[in-house]
C-alpha cells in the first residue's frame, strides 16, 4: 500500500481527478486499472467505482475486461506449463464458462467489482469477456462471437462505433485491449486455434474450438509510447498514481499505421 502524505484518497476526490482529466458526462469508458499504484483511497475498488460513476453521470457506462485466461487450451499455457498427459483432463473437466458466476482471472479488483455490480451485464466469450455498467452495457457486450474475439465481432468494435474513451488507471498501454481490435484490421495476421469450456444450451458444458488471430502485446507499451508523443492522451494523476485518458478511435487507427510500419507481414 501506497500512503499519501497529503491524506488518502476518496470517492469525491478521485472523481475530481476523473473529471479533470477529461472524463466525459455521458460517455462510454473502458477502464483498465491496477488500483495499487493510486494509494490509499478510502473504501477500496468500491469507492473508485462510485467515483467513476459520478464522474461519468447517469448516462455513462463503465466498461471493464473480465477476461477468463485460464479457460483456455493447455497445450498453449506457458506460465506455467502442465504436463501433456493431463491435458485431456483439463479439457473435460474445466467448468463451462458462465457470465453470472465464472471470476475473471488476473483483470485487476475494479474489474471484478464492475462485474459483480447490481445491473451489470456481461459479455458471452469463454476466454475474453467484457462487463459493462449503464445505458449502453447491452449494446457493448451482446452477440460476442467466438472467433475473431477481439475483433469486428467483439465489445472492443462496438466500442468503437460508440466512440469510446479508455481510461488507464495506474497502467500503461501493454494492457490496453483495445490495440488489438488494430491487430485483427491488419492485413495478413497470423491465425491458431484456440479452445475454451463453454455451456451448452441444455446447461451442460463442452469444449469448443476455433480459429482466432495470435494476440501480441509484446510491442503495446512502445505502441502507446509514440501515441503519447502525438497529442492523443491526456494524462494526469489519480490518487498517487497517473491517468491516462484518449479516445478509444484515436488509439486503434493510430495502431493500425503503427504496426503496419513495425511489424513484419510474419509478425502482424
Amino acid at each position: 500500500m501506497v500512503v499519501d502524505a497529503s491524506g488518502p484518497g476518496s470517492r469525491r476526490s478521485i472523481a475530481a481527478q476523473l473529471r479533470v482529466l477529461g472524463v466525459r458526462p455521458g460517455a462510454t469508458l473502458l477502464v483498465h486499472a491496477a488500483l495499487r499504484p493510486l494509494g490509499f483511497v478510502s473504501g477500496g475498488p468500491h469507492a473508485v467505482v462510485l467515483a467513476l460513476r459520478d464522474a461519468l453521470g447517469p448516462d455513462g457506462t463503465i466498461v471493464v475486461p473480465t477476461h477468463t485466461p485460464d479457460n483456455s487450451d493447455p497445450a498453449q499455457w506457458r506460465r506455467p506449463p502442465v504436463p501433456a498427459d493431463w491435458w485431456p483432463l483439463i479439457r473435460s473437466e474445466m467448468p463451462g464458462f458462465d457470465p453470472a458466476v465464472t471470476p475473471s482471472r488476473f483483470m485487476g479488483a475494479l474489474a471484478e467489482t464492475v462485474r459483480g455490480w447490481p445491473g451489470a451485464l456481461r459479455s458471452s466469450h469463454p476466454h475474453v469477456s467484457f462487463a459493462a455498467l449503464g445505458p449502453a452495457a447491452e449494446q457493448v457486450v451482446a452477440g460476442h462471437t467466438l472467433a475473431d474475439m477481439l475483433g469486428e465481432g467483439s465489445p472492443l468494435a462496438r466500442l468503437y462505433d460508440l466512440d469510446a474513451d479508455v481510461l488507464l488507471l495506474g497502467v500503461d498501454h501493454s494492457v490496453s485491449t483495445s490495440l488489438h481490435l488494430a491487430e485483427y484490421r491488419c492485413p495478413g495476421a497470423p491465425r491458431e486455434r484456440l479452445g475454451a469450456a463453454v455451456r451448452t444450451a441444455d446447461g451442460g458444458r463442452d469444449w469448443a474450438w476455433w480459429q482466432d488471430v495470435r494476440l501480441d502485446a509484446d510491442d503495446f507499451a512502445v505502441l502507446g509510447d509514440d501515441l503519447e508523443a502525438t497529442g492523443a492522451v491526456r494524462t494526469g494523476p489519480v490518487g498517487t498514481g497517473t491517468g491516462r485518458l484518449m479516445r478509444q478511435r484515436a488509439a486503434v487507427d493510430f495502431a493500425v499505421r503503427w504496426l503496419a510500419r513495425n511489424r513484419t507481414t510474419e509478425d502482424v
